[in-house]
């Protein structure tokens, strides 16, 4: 089994916060999170410094490669900076669905 995990700590959400499962919209400074298993990737926000845990709205998401985990990851983390109500994307270019093909010998 495959996997990854990324962590942006001090990731300030203005206004219009990041959307969660659990508690709603969460403001402030937070920290996000994202495990990787292919192929869903999971992505988490808390307070920082903070112990709880919430699920981000879109959570999870197919993502069949660990390299598309990561750019999910940071356009997640992009969205809490852009102040507009982040929610994990469900549009990922198409190859974020794919597994990598192997380059040929």
């Amino acid at each position: 089994m495959t996997w990854a995990s990324w962590t942006t700590t001090g990731v300030f959400a203005g206004r219009g916060g990041v959307r969660t499962e659990e508690a709603g919209v969460l403001t402030g400074d937070l920290t996000v999170h994202t495990t990787w298993s292919s192929p869903e990737a999971h992505v988490a926000v808390q307070y920082s410094g903070g112990s709880d845990w919430f699920t981000v709205t879109g959570s999870p998401v197919r993502c069949e490669s660990e390299e598309f985990s990561r750019l999910l990851h940071q356009t997640v983390v992009d969205a809490v900076r852009a102040d507009g109500a982040a929610t994990v994307p469900q549009d990922l270019p198409a190859e974020a669905h794919r597994v990598p093909r192997a380059p040929a010998s």
